[in-house]
């Protein structure tokens, strides 16, 4: 008899969405195939599924120890956050070579599901860093009598849900900076910078409108910049190493002395890059965008606003709340911004209340006899006619304007 051979040894997952590409989070089901396909017959003794979750970190740092010594010292640290075994064919002991027990396969393609659930607390994010990673996978192992067995690993993605929906995501973002340079006795003047962002939570592929203003009252040319970072976070036996990767960025014109530059809404937008991780003991990815001041021959300016990368978009209700508040909140003149266009008057009085239902109104009200005796006094008429008098003339010109307020200094001259 010709012993057959495993001709591929395939794993597939059910997947849960449109682009057939395996993501899950938290509490759902991971289910799918083992495929075998075998030429011939062979003999099995089990075909086993292993699926692990876990994050892992890992770095290296070299030691001195004295004169002409030198040794490296290894920083590791793991966090399993699941572990499921299963056998789809056989029995659980592979040593075990006896003729009893084993399992003919034929010629042809097979296919065995497999299923398992996912913790309901909390994942990590599927992720792979410079000194770390969050991975999770299900492993197939093939076990025949004395052969080495036949193994495949394909990995899967988890994503822990970040909505941008939530309050403390939706909040304006904002900050204000001054710097004066110095070079030997001679001070200049400030560079001051003020900068804002109409949230804090975006996703990827969003653009951020970042609202500033950059005032140059040095003798030196500057350049505004703005730039999105993002820092990994990697924590091993009281240790932290941490990495910071540039993500996108943008440049200003350039600012000679004495002059202002405004931006409106520059947008900078978010390249697809992975969420926010905030619930990893040993791995934390951050998000900031960083506004700031190109100074020639000394430190930058800058303002760090903190992002939060998210998978829930903005939905239309959310998008609408923001855009109320940050409107509100932006067009005023804390950065020196414009307002936005005049009001329209309003109507006249005449178009709201007629002179028909003005004398309607100061009739008598028609109630029982002891609330209509206590309320004919000269009070009640007084609220009667006050009620329905016409308002003031509306005016565009503020008739008692406030004297109190300056007006914003500028640069002083040279």
């Amino acid at each position: 008899m010709v012993l057959g051979k495993v001709k591929s040894l395939t794993i597939s997952f059910d997947c849960l969405n449109d682009s057939n590409v395996p993501v899950y989070s938290s509490g759902d089901t991971v289910s799918g195939r083992v495929n075998l396909e075998v030429t011939g017959e062979i003999r099995v003794k089990s075909l086993k599924i292993h699926a692990r979750g876990h994050a892992k970190v890992r770095w290296t740092e070299s030691r001195n120890a004295g004169s002409n010594t030198a040794y490296t010292q290894n920083y590791t640290e793991e966090v399993e956050y699941f572990n499921h075994k299963d056998i789809l064919i056989g029995h659980e002991r592979d040593d075990d070579n006896s003729e009893e027990g084993f399992n003919t396969i034929h010629s042809g393609r097979h296919e065995y599901a497999f299923s398992f659930e996912l913790p309901q607390t909390p994942l990590a994010t599927s992720f792979e860093g410079r000194h770390g990673s969050v991975r999770y996978w299900v492993k197939a192992e093939l076990h025949r009598p004395w052969l080495l067995p036949v193994k495949l690993k394909k990995e899967f993605t988890v994503f822990e849900h970040i909505d941008i929906n939530t309050p403390s995501l939706l909040s304006p973002q904002a900050g204000t900076k001054e710097k004066t340079l110095c070079c030997w006795f001679c001070t200049s003047g400030p560079i001051s910078l003020s900068a804002k962002i109409e949230r804090k939570g975006y996703t990827p592929g969003e653009s951020i409108q970042i609202f500033a203003e950059i005032e140059n009252c040095s003798s030196r040319m500057v350049v505004p910049k703005a730039a999105i970072y993002q820092t990994q976070a990697f924590y091993a036996k009281g240790k932290m190493k941490e990495v910071k990767q540039l993500v996108a960025n943008l440049r200003g014109e350039s600012l000679s002395s004495g002059k202002t530059d405004t931006w409106n809404g520059k947008l900078l937008k978010i390249p697809p890059v992975s969420p926010s991780i905030l619930d990893c003991s040993i791995i934390r990815v951050e998000y900031s965008l960083m506004v700031y001041v190109d100074i020639p021959g000394a430190m930058d300016l800058f303002l760090n606003l903190p992002l939060v990368i998210g998978t829930i978009p903005l939905h239309p209700f959310g998008s609408r709340t923001s855009s109320v508040s940050s409107q509100c909140s932006m067009n005023m003149n804390w950065l020196g911004l414009s307002l936005p266009e005049r009001p329209e008057a309003p109507p006249s009085y005449a178009e709201v209340v007629t002179e028909e239902q003005r004398r309607n109104n100061l009739a008598p009200m028609n109630a029982c006899d002891d609330f209509e005796r206590a309320l004919q006094g000269p009070l009640f008429a007084y609220i009667q006619e006050f009620r329905f008098l016409p308002p003031p003339l509306y005016s565009e010109i503020d008739p008692n304007p406030d004297q109190s307020a300056d007006d914003r200094p500028s640069c002083p001259s040279r």
